[in-house]
């Protein structure tokens, strides 16, 4: 075999293989494929999430609580599964409070964040307990005076935007300009008209980054939250019911990538904990979560339509792409494109003996899931399974794109 390939990253540990194909809790790709009627599909493992939820508790200090950020998957079997799992929920959009509000969930244990909220997003939120992490001073305006016109109280917190920045983190959400939050020297201020104006007072919400998978780096970031939270309340005058540290946590996607040691991030927040000053003594304390919980639970199944040679090089085309698989495809974010986990689903215990790529049905070069990955011969017919697809998979990429529309989603 030429060694003129590319590697792929890693696959996640829970999956198994068995009659020689991938099989997710015990069901082969065959059965799954059956079970849902069709390809392209993607697989969620009920098991594997509730594994990394209890895996992430033990680490944790107890105090700590967790939330679950529903725009990495908000397919709703995985929705309710996962709110039977973690402590509280947020959203991103009216849309999302639909989505949790149809999944009978509780909207008290609900935090809405987002910049560019409309008035009819507000109002809702307002009218269903859900407790706003305001954006911006203008915000706050709108969000008391539509409460006024329900006559009812909100439930308000305030997003900061703070001075700093997760280090190495996939997606930077703060420090210096952004759209995200209000910039840390004026939150005290709004924490002030928030309570004076007979708001109740919910608290901050400091998110700095995600996809981080340095746990110095992480341990730093929160340690900072922590500093910067007191600072703010004790300037402002008011207590801190909840404060929100935002997440960060990464999985592994690249080759060379490892695992985050989230025992080491927990016992440096169980210290600073027991450090913590009297103004915080009855704070709840959360971190909010999305891809890290439910990242690896996930796989994508995608059938082999044509296999075909062009310039020597070998495609294997297949029934699904770009429009399920952003991310994967290295157009979500991804400066230099690498190959995420992938593998022949139908031949997982053969032979990786040739190097292929894997492409999409999409009229575009975009549309690329795999290249010069070291495979298993396949064949047409064969499956194809892109791993870490349980979040930003199907919640982040263009389904209507060419009119393909959505892949089948399962959950096991």
């Amino acid at each position: 075999m030429s060694d003129t390939g590319k590697p792929v990253g890693p696959i996640p540990t829970g999956y198994e293989t068995r009659d020689g194909e991938l099989a997710v809790d015990g069901q082969t790709t065959s059965q799954l494929v059956e079970r849902a009627g069709r390809t392209p599909l993607f697989v969620y493992s009920s098991a594997m999430m509730s594994r990394r939820v209890a895996d992430l508790r033990a680490a944790m200090p107890e105090r700590l609580k967790i939330n679950y950020a529903i725009k990495a998957n908000s397919f709703a079997p995985v929705l309710k599964h996962m709110a039977g799992l973690v402590d509280g929920l947020d959203i991103a959009s009216g849309g999302e409070l639909d989505m949790v509000r149809a999944a009978g969930i509780d909207c008290a244990r609900v935090s809405f964040a987002g910049p560019g909220k409309r008035d009819s997003e507000l109002g809702n939120a307002i009218r269903h307990g859900a407790t706003l992490n305001l954006e911006s001073e203008g915000e706050a305006e709108r969000a008391l005076a539509i409460a006024e016109q329900l006559g009812t109280t909100p439930r308000l917190a305030i997003r900061v935007n703070p001075d700093f920045e997760l280090k190495g983190s996939g997606m930077k959400m703060g420090g210096g300009a952004k759209p995200f939050g209000v910039d840390a020297e004026r939150v005290p201020a709004l924490a002030r008209r928030i309570v004076d104006a007979g708001a109740e007072w919910r608290g901050l919400h400091i998110f700095t980054g995600s996809q981080a998978l340095d746990a110095d780096a992480v341990i730093d970031a929160q340690a900072n939250v922590l500093d910067l939270a007191q600072r703010i309340v004790e300037k402002a005058g008011v207590s801190l019911p909840k404060l929100n540290m935002g997440g960060g946590l990464g999985i592994p996607y690249f080759p060379g990538d490892t695992p985050i040691d989230a025992q080491r991030i927990g016992a440096a927040l169980d210290e600073r904990f027991a450090a913590r000053s009297d103004t915080m003594a009855d704070t709840d304390f959360f971190i909010e979560l999305g891809r890290y919980l439910v990242g690896e639970a996930g796989v994508y199944l995608t059938r082999i339509v044509d296999r075909k040679i062009s310039h020597g090089e070998t495609y294997l085309i297949t029934d699904g792409g770009l429009h399920h698989q952003l991310a994967a495809s290295g157009n979500f974010g991804t400066v230099v494109r690498r190959n995420y986990p992938v593998a022949i689903a139908t031949r997982f215990d053969e032979e990786k003996a040739e190097i292929a790529n894997v492409v999409g049905c999409l009229c575009t070069p975009l549309d690329r899931l795999a290249d010069k990955a070291h495979l298993p011969p396949a064949e047409v017919g064969d499956i194809v399974a892109v791993f870490c697809a349980g979040a930003y998979g199907a919640s982040a990429s263009p389904s209507a794109f060419l009119g393909q529309g959505p892949a089948a989603e399962i959950m096991v």
